[in-house]
C-alpha cells in the first residue's frame, strides 16, 4: 500500500512538472524552428552548419539569448553570403518574439522590403542592419516595418532603394519614429525625398545619413532638436545652406559635395557641440566666417570659393583641433604664426590656394602632433631649411608646385625617430643633387622629385629604402646609370625616370621588383638590349622605353606580362621581327593595380622631327602650365593633352590598348596574332622595314582609333575587313608598296589622300580612280581636272548654301524678335559660366567597352542659340550635310565631285570666303571662326564633333575677340581617357583639312 502511494506521489509530481515546463520548452522550440526554417530557405545548405534541429538555438552561430529566459535576443550574420530574398528574413527572423537586434550586413540579401501580412513582428525589435546588400524597391517599403512597435534604428546603406514620383503623394513614413536612419549610397532621387522621410517628424531622430544619393530641393532640420549626426554629402542640393535651428545637440555635420551656398556662419552659429564640420566642395564664398569652434576637432572647408587671409578666429579651435582642411579655395596671404598653438593638429591642408611668402617652418615646428602637411599648389618661395628635420612626427610632406629653390636638405631624415613616409617636392626649382642621405628616411614609400633642375646621379643608397613604392625623378638633368641597387626594392611599383640624361643599360635585376606596375624610362640615352626578364613582372601595366638607343630584338617574354596594356618602344634601334608571343595574353589581361595615378597624355604634332604617337607621363603634383617646359626640351610639340586619373578595370578579359613600335628597324611581316587585341586603340608600326601583306586579322581590332603602317615595305591589297573598323579616325599607310583599290565604305570614305600617298599601284577614292593613266604628266592633268571639278562643286555648293543661309536667317530673325534678348543673354552666360569653368576635370580612365583613345566628343545637338550668326550657320551647315538636300549622283559618275559633295564640310569655308568675306574685311575673322566651328559640327565621325558646351564657349571667345591664338581648355568625358583637352580645340580640325 505504501509502495502504491509513493508511486502515486511520483506520478503527481511528474505530471505537475510537465504542466509547469511546456511554456518555456515550447517558446524555445518555436525560436529554434524559426531559425531552422530560415536556414532551409537559403540556397547554400552548407552555411550555418551548427544550426541543427533538436539543438539549443542559443548555441547557433551568430545567435545570442537572454540569460534568464533563454530566448533569442540578437542575431548577427554579417559578411556571411546568405544569398536569399528579404521574404524569409521577415517571415522567420523578424517574427522571433524576443528579438531585439538583427544584423545582416553584407549578407547578399535581395528583393524589396516588405513585411508579410498577418505576421507579427517582434515587439522588442529596435535595431536592424541590412547595409551593403542588394535590396531594391521603394523607400515607402520601409513603412511596412511600422508593425515593429519598438523599432528605432534602421541601416539600409549601400543598397538600391529608390524614391519614385508616386511616393511623393503617399503618407510617407508615418508611424515610424526613428532614432537612427541610414539610407546612404542608394538610388534616392528627387526634391521631396527628405520631407517624405521626415513625414513623422524628427523629434527623436539622432542620426540621419543620406550620403551618396541624388537628393535635391530645399531641406530644413530646424525641428530636429535631438539630432546629433547629420550627413547629406554627395547629393544634388543646390539651395541655400539648410536651417539647423538651435542645433544644440548636433555634433557631426557633413554637407560636402553639393552646391550649397549662403551664410554658413549664421546657419550653424548655435551648434556649440559641433566636433566635425565638413562643407568641402560647395559654393560658399567670401571670407571664411566665424564658426562655433569650442568643440571642433575636424574642420573641412576645402573646395569652395572662400577668399582672403586665413582668419585668426580659426585658432580659437586650438588646441583641440585635430584636422584642418582649407584646400582648393582662393585664400591669399601667409600662414598665420598663431597657428602654432594648434598642438593637437595632425592634418593641415592648405593646398591649391594663392598663399605666398617663405615656408612658415617655425610655426609648423610648434605643431608637435602634425602627421600630414600639404602646402602644394601655392606660391611659397625660398628654400627648404634643415630645421624641418626636427619635425619627427611628420609622415607626409607635400610641397609640390610651389616656387621653392635651392638644394634639398641633406638632413631631412637625420633623426633616428623620423617617421616620414611620403615626400612630394616635384614641380619646384630645386637644384643640386639628390641627397644620398634620403636613405635615412627608412620608412619612405613615395619619393617624388620630378620637374626640378636636379643634376648629378641617382644615389645608389636609395636602394636601401625597402618600403619605397613610388620613385619619380622624371624631367630633371640627372645623368649616369640606373643604380643596380634600386633593384633590391621589392616593394617598388612605379619607376618614372623619363626626360633625363641617363646612360647605360636597364639593370638585369629588374625582375626582382616583382610589384612593378609602371616603368617609364623614355627620352634618355639608355642603350643595350631590353632584358628578357621584364616578362616576369606579372603586374607590369605600362612599359615606356621610347626615344633611347636600345637595340636587339623585342623580347618575346614581354608577352608573359599578364597586365601589360601600354607598350611604347618607339625611336630605338630594335631589329628582328615582331614576336607573335607579344600578344598571347590578349583576352586574359587583368588590370587591377594602377588606381588613382594622375597622368597626362601628350598627343604629338606629327612634325618631321617628332617620332611616336604620343607620350604618357605621370603627372601628380605638376601644374598644366608647366607643360611648355617639356616642349622646350623635346623635339615634339603636342597638339592635344589628355588626363587625369587612371582607373583600369580589365578583369581577365582585356588586351593592350596602346602599342607603338615605330621608328625602329623591325623586319618581317605583321603577325596575324595582332588581331587578338580587341581593346587596342592605338597601333603605330610606321618607319620600320616591315614587309608582306597586311593581315586580314587587323579587321578584328574593333576598338582601333589610330593606325600607322607608313614607311614600310608592305605589299598587296588593303584588306576589305578593315572597313569594319568603325572607330578608326586616323590612318596612315603611305610610303609602302600597296596595290589594288582602296576599300570603299566604313571609315575609309573619311580619309584624305595623304594617308595613302606613295603606293605606286594603289588607286580609288581619295586617290585617282583605278584604271586611270599614271605618270607625272597624267598626274598633272589629273590635278588640273580636280581643280576644275572642285571649282564646279564649290560654285554649286555656294549657291545651295547661300540659299539655305538666307532662309534660315529669316526664320531665326523672326523667332528672335519675339523673345526678350536680355533674359536669353543672361541665361546663356550663366549656362556657359557654370559648365565650362576650369581646365581640370576629375575624370577617370575606364578601360571598358570600345572607347577611343583620342578625345571622343559627343554628337552636336542644339536648338538655335541666341544670335543670328550662331543659329543660321549651325542650322545651315546641318542642312547642307543632309543627303536628302544634296544628291551627289546629280554630278554623274565623277567620283571626285561626288566625294567633294559628300564631304562638303571641307569646302564650306572656301565658299564663304569667295561669297561674303571680301565685302566686309572687318567681318572676315569672325565669320571664318564661326565657319570653322560649323565644319567641325558636321564631321562624319560623330566622336570628332564638339559638344554644345564647347561650341558655346568657342562662340563666346570669338565674340570677345580671342581669335585663332587663344588657348582653349575644355573638359569632356568620353569613357576612354575621359580627357582634358588643352592647347587647341578639336573644332579647328575641319577647316584645317580643307586646306590639304
Amino acid at each position: 500500500m505504501k509502495t502504491h502511494f509513493f508511486v502515486l506521489l511520483l506520478s503527481l509530481a511528474f505530471l505537475s512538472l510537465q504542466a509547469s515546463t511546456p511554456p518555456l520548452f515550447t517558446s524555445a522550440n518555436r525560436d529554434a524552428q524559426n531559425l531552422i526554417s530560415f536556414k532551409a530557405a537559403l540556397s547554400n545548405p552548407s552555411l550555418l552548419q551548427n544550426w541543427l534541429p533538436n539543438q539549443n538555438p542559443c548555441t547557433f552561430t551568430g545567435v545570442e539569448c537572454h540569460e534568464t529566459t533563454n530566448r533569442v535576443s540578437s542575431i548577427g550574420l554579417a559578411d556571411i553570403p546568405l544569398t536569399c530574398d528579404f521574404h524569409p528574413v521577415a517571415t522567420f527572423l523578424l517574427t522571433l518574439e524576443n528579438l531585439e537586434s538583427l544584423s545582416l550586413k553584407s549578407a547578399n540579401i535581395s528583393g524589396s522590403i516588405s513585411f508579410p501580412p498577418g505576421s507579427k513582428c517582434s515587439s522588442v525589435l529596435s535595431y536592424l542592419d541590412l547595409s551593403q546588400n542588394s535590396l531594391s524597391g521603394s523607400v515607402s517599403g520601409i513603412a511596412t516595418l511600422r508593425s515593429c512597435p519598438a523599432f528605432k534604428s534602421l541601416n539600409l546603406s549601400g543598397n538600391s532603394i529608390e524614391f519614385s514620383v508616386l511616393e511623393e503623394k503617399s503618407s510617407g513614413l508615418r508611424g515610424l519614429s526613428f532614432e537612427l536612419l541610414d539610407l546612404s549610397f542608394n538610388k534616392i532621387v528627387g526634391s521631396n525625398a527628405v520631407p517624405f522621410i521626415l513625414s513623422e517628424g524628427c523629434n527623436e531622430l539622432k542620426h540621419l545619413s543620406l550620403k551618396g544619393n541624388k537628393v535635391s530641393g530645399d531641406i530644413d532640420f530646424s525641428s530636429c532638436k535631438n539630432l546629433q549626426y547629420l550627413d547629406v554629402s554627395e547629393n544634388n542640393f543646390s539651395s541655400s545652406v539648410p536651417s539647423f535651428g538651435k542645433c544644440l545637440a548636433l555634433e557631426h555635420l557633413d554637407i560636402s559635395a553639393n552646391k550649397f551656398h549662403g551664410d554658413l556662419g549664421h546657419a550653424i552659429g548655435g551648434c556649440a557641440k559641433l566636433n566635425l564640420l565638413n562643407v568641402t566642395s560647395n559654393n560658399f564664398s567670401g571670407p571664411i566666417p566665424v564658426l562655433p569652434t569650442a568643440s571642433l576637432q575636424s574642420l573641412s572647408l576645402g573646395g569652395n570659393l572662400f577668399v582672403g587671409d586665413i582668419p585668426l578666429h580659426l585658432m580659437d579651435a586650438c588646441p583641440g583641433l585635430v584636422m584642418l582642411d582649407l584646400s582648393s579655395n582662393n585664400l591669399t596671404g601667409s600662414v598665420p604664426s598663431s597657428l602654432g598653438s594648434c598642438t593637437s593638429l595632425e592634418t593641415f591642408d592648405v593646398s591649391t590656394n594663392n598663399l605666398t611668402g617663405e615656408l612658415p617652418v617655425d610655426t609648423l615646428l610648434k605643431m608637435t602632433s602634425l602627421k600630414r602637411l600639404d602646402l602644394a599648389y601655392n606660391a611659397f618661395d625660398g628654400g627648404l631649411p634643415d630645421s624641418f628635420s626636427q619635425h619627427t612626427s611628420l609622415q607626409s610632406l607635400d610641397l609640390s608646385s610651389n616656387s621653392l629653390f635651392g638644394s634639398i636638405p641633406t638632413g631631412l631624415c637625420k633623426g633616428p625617430s623620423n617617421n616620414l613616409k611620403e615626400l612630394y617636392l616635384q614641380n619646384n626649382k630645386f637644384t643640386g643633387s639628390v641627397p644620398d642621405t634620403l636613405s635615412n628616411c627608412s620608412q619612405l614609400t613615395a619619393l617624388h622629385l620630378s620637374f626640378n633642375y636636379l643634376t648629378g646621379t641617382i644615389p645608389s643608397s636609395l636602394g636601401s629604402l625597402y618600403e619605397l613604392r613610388d620613385l619619380n625623378l622624371w624631367f630633371n638633368q640627372l645623368h649616369g646609370e640606373i643604380p643596380p641597387e634600386l633593384m633590391n626594392i621589392k616593394a617598388l611599383e612605379t619607376l618614372i625616370l623619363d626626360f633625363n640624361e641617363l646612360t647605360g643599360v636597364i639593370p638585369s635585376g629588374i625582375s626582382n621588383c616583382t610589384n612593378l606596375k609602371w616603368i617609364s624610362l623614355s627620352n634618355n640615352r639608355l642603350s643595350g638590349e631590353i632584358p628578357e626578364s621584364i616578362g616576369k613582372l606579372r603586374s607590369l601595366t605600362i612599359l615606356k622605353l621610347s626615344n633611347n638607343s636600345f637595340y636587339g630584338r623585342i623580347p618575346p617574354g614581354l608577352g608573359d606580362c599578364r597586365s601589360l596594356i601600354w607598350l611604347d618602344l618607339n625611336s630605338n634601334f630594335l631589329n628582328g621581327t615582331i614576336p607573335p608571343e607579344l600578344f598571347k595574353q590578349s583576352g586574359r589581361i587583368a588590370v587591377n593595380f594602377i588606381r588613382g595615378k594622375r597622368y597626362v597624355y601628350l598627343k604629338n604634332d606629327k612634325s618631321e622631327q617628332c617620332h611616336g604617337e604620343g607620350n604618357l607621363l605621370e603627372f601628380a603634383g605638376i601644374r598644366y602650365e608647366q607643360l611648355i617646359r617639356i616642349s622646350s626640351n623635346h623635339p615634339c610639340n603636342f597638339s592635344r593633352v589628355y588626363g587625369e586619373y587612371t582607373r583600369p578595370t580589365f578583369n581577365d578579359n582585356g588586351s593592350m590598348i596602346f602599342l607603338d613600335l615605330s621608328y625602329n628597324m623591325l623586319s618581317g611581316s605583321i603577325p596575324a596574332a595582332i588581331g587578338s587585341m580587341s581593346f587596342l586603340y592605338v597601333l603605330i608600326l610606321g618607319h620600320n622595314n616591315l614587309s608582306g601583306n597586311i593581315p586580314q586579322e587587323i579587321g578584328k581590332l574593333t576598338g582601333l582609333d589610330i593606325l600607322d603602317l607608313s614607311n614600310n615595305r608592305l605589299e598587296g591589297i588593303i584588306p576589305q575587313s578593315m572597313t569594319g573598323l568603325s572607330l578608326l579616325s586616323e590612318i596612315d599607310m603611305s610610303n609602302n608598296h600597296l596595290t589594288g583599290m582602296i576599300p570603299e565604305g566604313g571609315q575609309f570614305v573619311t580619309f584624305l589622300n595623304h594617308s595613302f600617298l606613295n603606293n605606286s599601284d594603289l588607286c580609288g577614292i581619295p586617290l585617282p580612280p583605278c584604271g586611270s593613266a599614271s605618270g607625272s604628266s597624267s598626274n598633272s592633268g589629273h590635278q588640273k581636272s580636280r581643280r576644275r571639278q572642285a571649282s564646279l562643286a564649290g560654285s554649286v555648293a555656294m549657291g545651295l548654301l547661300f540659299s539655305l543661309f538666307c532662309i534660315f536667317a529669316l526664320l531665326i530673325v523672326a523667332v528672335e524678335m519675339k523673345k526678350r534678348k536680355k533674359k536669353k543673354d543672361s541665361a546663356l552666360d550663366v549656362y556657359i559660366d557654370s559648365r565650362s569653368h576650369s581646365g581640370t576635370a576629375n575624370t577617370a580612365w575606364k578601360l571598358t567597352g570600345r572607347e577611343a583613345l583620342s578625345i571622343s566628343l559627343t554628337t552636336f545637338e542644339s536648338k538655335p542659340l541666341r544670335k543670328l550668326t550662331f543659329a543660321d550657320l549651325i542650322e545651315a551647315t546641318n542642312g547642307f550635310h543632309n543627303d536628302s538636300l544634296i544628291d551627289s549622283s546629280d554630278f554623274g559618275d565623277n567620283n571626285l565631285v561626288g566625294w567633294v559633295m559628300q564631304h562638303a564640310k571641307l569646302r564650306i569655308s572656301d565658299v564663304f570666303d569667295s561669297m561674303l568675306l571680301k565685302e566686309d574685311p572687318s567681318l572676315e575673322m569672325e565669320l571664318l571662326e564661326h565657319l570653322k566651328v560649323a565644319c567641325a559640327c558636321i564631321d562624319d565621325r560623330p566622336w570628332k564633333r564638339p559638344t554644345m558646351i564647347q561650341v558655346m564657349a568657342r562662340f563666346k571667345e570669338i565674340q570677345a575677340g580671342c581669335g585663332l591664338d587663344s588657348q582653349s581648355t575644355t573638359a569632356t568625358e568620353d569613357g576612354g581617357f575621359s580627357a582634358v583637352e588643352m592647347v587647341e580645340m578639336s573644332i579647328k580640325e575641319g577647316p584645317e583639312l580643307s586646306k590639304q
